[in-house]
């Protein structure tokens, strides 16, 4: 059969173990998907378990280093079918390459214990015809991810969103990233009498205890910049990273005095601009693919906002980094702007907050079930980790400034925030819910 020649093999003791989970991933690039997927290979594996990863795409130059290094193995069917047809039909053309992975690996590969299936549902009739028992991890319902159209793209979604829930519902477990996506699944799947089971993300903390001495971002910050703000995210529409660059020329002006709501703005306005404009940077990190315009369309559009607005001296935009930088980057900025609405969780607050930075996120979606602003700081007393405000310019900017304003302070919700994500969402709680669950399912 065809295989990528990434491809990495312990065929024959996998097929025999005891107990095997192989994981059916569409795309294996770089994003919060594909680090849960990897994580959740990496934790069964060290619980004892024969893991291998299948997926219709598989870059090594765009994906976590433990899917080409040999941790991972990892086999590609389907790489030659279309993404889309003229920019159009991508989630049809989504469907067709899980479904063609999903046959692929019913007559090519080995029975497994237990099938990983993320993303995509429709290929779950097909590898039902085997005796292997289905996770299905719904990071969030597709059908709520596709952009607006007219009654044309109506009519095209209509099957699609049958189809995702029917099958959605034939998993022997479905699990999901939070609260808020339990609850959205709920929702939007209202024919299914389905209990998600939540299964937070985490991070593999050995992988943000050290920097790389080898990585060099120095080359990203002017030196002179003391205050660092940092935004990771995709280069996609949806994820907001306008709000960003506007949250900046807004702080601009709040630094230089042009802000004065009253006379207690004005001195506030007045004492952080000790600090200058000039010690304010921004960086822009985000996952691009060449491969999809909207990468490449929306990181052009940044560029012109940021000339627009003459911010362009004071930013910095990085594509497509490796894990070992994006280290270096958290561990050099002061504090994390997370700009997407209705996230469905979001694994780079947790991230910052276990390299000790402070965390500005929109107050909607998972980030209120991973930050702790001032709110919930006040009615828990729960020590703040960062600020959730709304997703208007004014409000990012009131909250960058209070960073400006009182480092020491802020920078003690970076501390916060360590010790939340120790408590809350670490690895081995992560490794040990999934194993049990792959247990029952096994027995």
């Amino acid at each position: 059969p065809e295989r990528s020649r990434h491809t990495h093999f312990v065929h024959n003791t996998m097929a025999e173990h005891a107990r095997s989970v192989a994981f059916l991933h569409p795309d294996l690039g770089i994003g919060g998907a594909e680090r849960l997927v990897v994580d959740a290979a990496l934790a069964l594996q060290q619980k004892g378990f024969a893991v291998h990863m299948y997926t219709s795409h598989h870059d090594p130059g765009h994906c976590f280093k433990e899917t080409r290094d040999g941790t991972l193995n990892v086999t590609v069917y389907g790489d030659w079918l279309p993404r889309n047809v003229f920019g159009y039909l991508h989630a049809l053309c989504a469907y067709i390459r899980m479904v063609y992975l999903a046959i692929m690996f019913l007559i090519f590969e080995r029975r497994y214990n237990v099938l990983f299936v993320d993303q995509v549902s429709v290929c779950m009739p097909y590898l039902l015809l085997g005796n292997a028992k289905i996770i299905f991890y719904c990071h969030f319902p597709d059908q709520l991810l596709a952009k607006e159209g007219g009654s044309l793209k109506a009519y095209y979604r209509a099957p699609l969103d049958w189809m995702e829930q029917t099958t959605t519902g034939m998993a022997h477990t479905v699990m999901v990233n939070s609260r808020f996506t339990a609850q959205t699944f709920k929702n939007t799947f209202t024919s299914l009498s389905v209990a998600p089971e939540v299964l937070y993300p985490s991070l593999n903390f050995s992988a943000f205890d050290t920097v790389d001495p080898g990585v060099d971002i120095d080359g990203l910050v002017p030196s002179q910049r003391s205050v660092v703000f940092l935004s990771i995210n995709r280069y996609e529409r949806k994820k907001n990273l306008p709000l960003a660059l506007m949250a900046l020329a807004a702080l601009r002006t709040r630094l230089q005095g042009n802000s004065p709501r009253s006379p207690r703005t004005r001195r506030a306005a007045a004492d952080s601009a000790k600090l200058g404009w000039d010690s304010v940077h921004l960086v822009l990190a985000g996952g691009y693919d060449s491969r999809v315009a909207e990468n490449v369309e929306h990181f052009e559009e940044l560029q012109a906002l940021s000339n627009s607005l003459e911010l362009q001296d004071h930013i910095t935009f990085v594509r497509s980094f490796s894990d070992a930088e994006k280290v270096a980057l958290l561990r050099r900025c002061s504090c994390l702007l997370y700009t997407p609405s209705n996230e469905h969780f979001g694994i780079t607050p947790l991230e910052a907050m276990y390299c000790k930075r402070a965390v500005i996120a929109v107050n909607s979606g998972g980030p209120l079930e991973t930050v702790v602003g001032t709110q919930q700081a006040e009615k828990t007393k729960e020590p703040q980790t960062g600020f959730l405000c709304d997703p208007e310019p004014s409000a990012f900017s009131e909250c960058m400034l209070k960073w400006c304003q009182a480092p020491t302070t802020v920078a003690r919700f970076g501390d916060n925030g360590h010790y939340r994500v120790l408590e809350r969402f670490s690895f081995a709680a992560f490794r040990t819910q999934l194993a049990n669950s792959v247990n029952a399912l096994c027995s």
